[in-house]
């Protein structure tokens, strides 16, 4: 079975980009991965590609081609559509195709552009990946259903909002340096109990903006690399992936997420490690009480004890365990198909020493992503480790 290593990465800033098409966002990141790759186009062989409101943003399905011709190619090209989760079920197909030896050589990604539609249109089409006849025609909406999960967590272990604040500050002060980001301003804790209320106890600050962004990556496979002389110092070497029920009510628990603990098992021991052998993380926090249950379902905290973590210093850029150094999804913004590829663009760079945020794991060699679609219906998550 083939390794899978990472050649190249390329992701475009996180924000609003009113003048510019989706076509050219994840042109740019393509050709940023694959120039940080020294791979020729002519080598690649297909492209895996995550995009999820294509349809309703842009009126633009059958992104694949569309997207490969954005990047240079012509190769076979497929979009991967599971909500939030897309680009990160896209890098999970990539590695099967690398392992398997089907190819040697592919350009992963995704995209989503969302601002050029009011906030209105943008939540209309993010309902569409909960259950539409049980939940979006009653008028549930993602804050509201994350507000659920964070009540229940709150009366089951007595946390409160305050707690969540913590990671909001905690992402926004990793962002500031991150010139990909789309928030690089610091918050302190006021700031996010004092902001406007959005569905109780969910607030502004506890919620990931609405974004635009692409991002991409090459992997290949060692005897690839090998051949071609590539330095690649990353290599992808767990992968898992979960299921739930995609409506809550159907589900026997609103203070965990089974898809992500399976998930994280499978990617664990794919890679043949366990949660305490990770010394950095990309986590799903869409909202600030995704990240309390992130931790908890990857193993890295015991249930009802992961809403301390940010408080408690414990997960900061200085942590045992630094979480979303990038910014998160909270302040590096969450363009949803382009949200999973990045976690791994963002955490190749600083396994390799190269993101700005790098000094805050000089010795760190095992990474993890999680990401997560709708209320943790799906989930992916994937084991990254420094190979050289």
């Amino acid at each position: 079975m083939e390794d899978v290593h990472i050649a190249g990465v390329g992701m475009t800033e996180f924000g609003r980009h009113p003048d510019r098409t989706g076509r050219e966002l994840f042109g740019e990141a393509a050709h940023k991965a694959l120039v940080d790759a020294n791979v020729p186009r002519d080598d690649i062989e297909a492209l895996l590609y995550g995009n999820f409101m294509g349809g309703f943003a842009e009126g633009q399905n059958h992104q694949g081609p569309l997207m490969a011709d954005a990047a240079g190619l012509t190769v076979p090209a497929t979009r991967y559509e599971s909500a939030c989760a897309s680009s990160g079920i896209a890098v999970r197909e990539a590695v099967k195709k690398v392992r398997s030896g089907e190819a040697d050589v592919l350009l992963v990604g995704g995209m989503e552009r969302m601002t050029n539609n009011p906030t209105s249109v943008v939540t209309e089409a993010l309902a569409t990946a909960g259950d539409d006849l049980y939940e979006s025609r009653v008028g549930l909406t993602f804050p509201g259903a994350y507000a659920l999960m964070a009540d229940a967590y709150f009366d089951a272990y007595g946390a409160e909002r305050a707690d969540l604040a913590h990671i909001a500050v905690k992402n926004h002060a990793n962002a500031v340096e991150n010139e990909l980001a789309q928030y690089r301003n610091a918050i302190d804790v006021d700031d996010v109990l004092e902001a406007p209320m959005v569905a109780d106890p969910v607030g502004l600050y506890d919620a990931s903006p609405i974004t635009d962004g692409a991002s991409a990556l090459v992997v290949v496979s060692e005897s690839y690399a090998e051949a071609n002389d590539l330095q690649t110092e990353v290599a992808i070497t767990g992968t898992g992936q979960g299921a739930d029920s995609l409506s809550l009510q159907s589900r026997e628990s609103l203070i965990r997420t089974p898809a992500a603990e399976q998930a994280a098992e499978e990617a664990y021991e794919d890679a043949g490690i366990g949660p305490d052998d990770i010394d950095v993380a990309e986590v799903h926090d869409c909202f600030t009480i995704a990240e309390v249950l992130a931790l908890e379902s990857l193993g890295f905290y015991e249930p009802g004890t992961g809403y301390a973590a940010a408080r408690d210093g414990e997960t900061t850029r200085d942590g045992e365990l630094p979480v979303n150094l990038s910014g998160g999804l909270k302040a590096k913004g969450h363009p949803v198909g382009a949200t999973g590829a990045a976690q791994l663009v963002e955490l190749t760079k600083l396994l390799r020493g190269d993101h700005v945020n790098s000094d805050a794991v000089t010795d760190a060699e095992t990474a993890l992503t999680h990401n997560a679609g709708a209320t943790v219906a799906s989930a992916v998550v994937h084991v990254l480790e420094v190979v050289q």
